[in-house]
């Protein structure tokens, strides 16, 4: 027994002498090659003990600390920390290609199959293929506008479903709601309608408790795709495996009967869909992205691969409903807080749309100070505030400081969004910054949807239905404050940037909006 101890002591001793040869040798190379500051390391974890949640504060502060090029090591992984906008713009201009590939995280491993989707594929043949389905199936502007009807309806839906609430309280006056599970029930149905053509939300749905359990495995996601996981760092471990796991069963049994049916569907019903075909414009009006999806199969089956097909699916309803919903909710506890603000929005709707109808996204390029509100909260608080992870293919020059081929980066949106020296009064709430379509600072300094070629794809879906919700609700109704202010503590776990209390407020329908319901009756959907 008192050998076993006393071998265990000289490994012990061995794998710590070690560790600080490799550390000091380490640092030698990283002055020989001029690479960016960074703080003293504790070996093995390097700085991971530095950091702490919320993550962008962190960054932040080390940065404000050591410099807006920052060196760090997690682990066993290298990672380049940039919280300037002439660094980021840097990486993804003239690095952009360098800096195209993600990091082989476990998230991608299990929630990406394999990362095979666009969102963890390394930057390629497959990757740049799943890029050009999305921008030409998925996201062009024809494709969105064959969806204006579904998110038409669905914000009326919502509106309806607020109205419904305060009248069943029976007394006139401020009704409280709570909104966040009210916008997480539009952008999951408008997602859903887009994607498989059914709703999980709404009168006479049964899917209730299956769009429940998926807006869990939603939050999941994104709490598990941040770098966050210590198996991430240090390869010999597994901690965290078991989990993403299951996370993947449950989230890839809810695509494959999604798929599952689209495939049922179309041996049931193929004489009236080859009746459809023979109308073009009627067939793109009816056609869902898994429908795009199976047809890419028939014509290849090999390359689209259910896999594929579920790794697509999942990715769109992941990214197009959490980041919306947080945005949404931030924008109202903003707005909460300026009344003033709200005032003018309505002003503005009332002038430009008028109070003999609901506003519909053909309105929205009219009311550039609504947008100026949206892209205000953006800046504030980027649904994304650490930007998802790339990872370096060359060596390459950042800021004048030398970066290594294999280097995980990460780029603090939010750091570069609140940068005093771009940005005036960068903490306070002001959209009138972003009048005449111009922000304060330059290129890379509004980047809460990234930039280079792995920007989110998504924006103008976004954008879009974040337009619309948020104006419907300004012209639909008086909106009060629950308590003096609204709290704006932000959550400490996840990817997306979470309000920690959700938010609760106090509603009262406009009085043109019965009028208004006359001519435009709300969706009974």
């Amino acid at each position: 027994m008192e050998a076993f101890q006393s071998i265990t002591l000289l490994l012990l001793f061995l794998f710590f002498v070690l560790s600080i040869i490799l550390l000091i040798g380490a640092r030698s190379r990283s002055r020989s090659h001029n690479s960016p500051p960074s703080p003293a390391s504790l070996p093995i974890l390097g700085h991971l003990h530095l950091l702490k949640k919320p993550t962008h504060r962190t960054l932040a502060a080390l940065s404000a600390r050591y410099g807006p090029v920052l060196s760090l090591r997690f682990g066993s992984r290298r990672v380049l920390v940039v919280s300037s906008a002439s660094a980021a713009e840097e990486c993804f201009t003239k690095h952009d290609i360098i800096f195209a590939n993600r990091p082989r995280f476990l998230a991608g491993k299990h929630l990406g199959y394999g990362y095979t989707t666009v969102t963890w594929a390394s930057y390629g043949g497959h990757w740049r293929n799943l890029r050009r389905i999305g921008a030409v199936e998925l996201f062009s502007s024809s494709r969105l506008s064959s969806y204006a009807g579904i998110r038409r309806e669905e914000v009326k839906a919502m509106i309806g479903g607020l109205v419904e609430e305060c009248i069943k309280c029976g007394e006139p006056g401020f009704r409280k709601v709570e909104l966040k599970p009210r916008f997480f029930e539009l952008t999951m149905n408008v997602m859903m309608r887009m994607i498989a053509g059914k709703r999980y939300y709404g009168k006479e749905v049964k899917e209730v408790e299956a769009a429940r359990r998926f807006q869990e495995i939603v939050e999941e996601t994104f709490k598990a795709s941040g770098a966050t996981n210590l198996a991430d760092f240090f390869p010999l471990l597994r901690i965290g495996e078991k989990k993403l796991l299951n996370l993947h069963k449950r989230r890839d049994a809810f695509l494959q009967s999604l798929v599952n049916e689209h495939r049922t569907e179309d041996q049931i019903d193929e004489l009236s869909r080859k009746e459809a075909e023979d109308s073009f414009q009627s067939k793109e009006k009816t056609k869902t992205v898994i429908d795009v999806l199976l047809s890419l199969q028939q014509s290849d089956p090999e390359y689209y691969t259910d896999d594929i097909i579920k790794g697509t699916a999942g990715t769109l309803l992941a990214a197009g409903t959490d980041t919306s919903v947080v945005t949404m909710e931030w924008a109202m506890s903003l707005l909460l807080n300026r009344p003033e603000t709200i005032d003018r929005a309505r002003a503005e709707i009332d002038l430009r749309v008028g109070k003999d109808r609901i506003l519909d996204e053909s309105d929205l390029p009219n009311l550039p100070f609504l947008r100026c509100i949206i892209e205000e909260t953006l800046r504030l608080h980027p649904a994304a505030p650490v930007l998802p992870a790339h990872e370096s293919s060359e060596d390459c020059t950042v800021g004048g400081f030398h970066v290594r081929r294999g280097t995980t980066l990460l780029v603090n949106a939010w750091a570069i969004q609140r940068d005093p020296k771009l940005w005036t009064e960068p903490a306070e709430f002001k959209p009138e910054r972003f009048a005449d379509g111009a922000g304060e600072g330059s290129k890379g300094s509004f980047i809460p949807f990234g930039i280079g070629r792995r920007g989110c794809p998504g924006e103008g879906l976004a954008m879009r239905v974040v337009g619309l919700a948020l104006g419907a609700l300004i012209q639909c109704f008086e909106w009060e404050r629950e308590f003096e202010n609204v709290d704006l503590t932000e959550a400490t776990a996840g990817l997306v940037a979470h309000k920690d209390r959700p938010l609760v407020a106090l509603c009262k329908p406009r009085l043109f909006l019965e009028k208004a319901l006359v001519s435009d009756p709300l969706s009974s959907i």
